[in-house]
């Protein structure tokens, strides 16, 4: 009797124990895994183009720009550009030896099989690297000088002038930029570019200044009010910098 005991409750015990170790694999099975650890950004290639540094911290700019925004921005939108960038150098060498804006001056004279690739990551690396300059926390709250006085000549005021950008820019269907430009004729305009597209390849004099309207300059903050972010980025331009844009026409 005791035998017959001894073997039931090691028989419901194995049992219990099987169960057991069934139920531990089917809730291990449901439960949700564990989130993955985000990759860390794969290493730049090597090449002739590198991401330029901020002047200022990712947090410089807030309230107005997130530091989210710009540090995504920064390490990994324009790092992107410039790896692609240079991978088009390794294939064609030469682009490494030309000066940004005299090649996206004279795209026409890009080897046609690298043309688009210059355009889009060429273009992306020199919009962005404009754009950072282009932007300080605790800067002047309005152009002065001749940069005024043009500005003036061309719209009526300034706040025409931030108008007629910000219209530009709201109206720019999918993504692109828009721009304070000196045109052929010598005179300041409003000009809008799509994608990476820059206003060099327009002939400008120069390009006093330009605001990113792709969704990764503001949708963390923003969502889909790119009036908003339009509105709040004018607090932290860089009039400085423009001015010394402005002055590049006469050169």
């Amino acid at each position: 009797m005791f035998g017959r005991r001894t073997l039931l409750k090691s028989s419901m015990g194995a049992a219990a124990l099987t169960l057991g170790s069934a139920w531990m694999r089917t809730a291990s099975a449901q439960a949700p895994a564990a989130p993955a650890v985000p990759a860390a950004p794969a290493a730049a290639p090597a090449g002739p183009f590198h991401l330029p540094k901020l002047g200022y911290a990712y947090n410089a700019l807030e309230p107005h720009i997130d530091a989210q925004t710009m540090e995504i921005h920064h390490t990994r939108h324009h790092q992107a550009y410039v790896n692609a960038i240079n991978a088009v150098a390794e294939r064609w060498p030469e682009i490494g030896k030309i000066p940004m804006e005299t090649t996206l001056q004279e795209l026409g004279k890009v080897p046609e099989k690298e043309r688009t690739a210059v355009r889009n990551n060429l273009g992306g690396h020199w919009n962005h690297s404009f754009f950072w300059e282009l932007m300080t926390p605790g800067g002047a709250k309005e152009p002065q000088d001749k940069l005024r006085s043009g500005i003036d000549a061309a719209f009526g005021d300034v706040a025409k002038m931030k108008q007629a950008v910000n219209a530009a820019a709201a109206s720019r269907f999918g993504s692109g930029w828009a721009w304070l430009i000196v045109d052929k004729d010598a005179k300041l305009a409003v000009v809008t570019t799509p994608n990476q597209d820059t206003p060099l390849e327009m002939g400008a004099r120069a390009v006093v200044l330009g605001v990113d309207v792709w969704e990764h300059a503001y949708y963390l903050k923003y969502q889909n009010r790119r009036p908003d972010y339009l509105g709040a980025w004018w607090n932290v331009v860089n009039w400085d910098k423009a001015m010394e844009n402005f002055n590049k026409a006469k050169g």
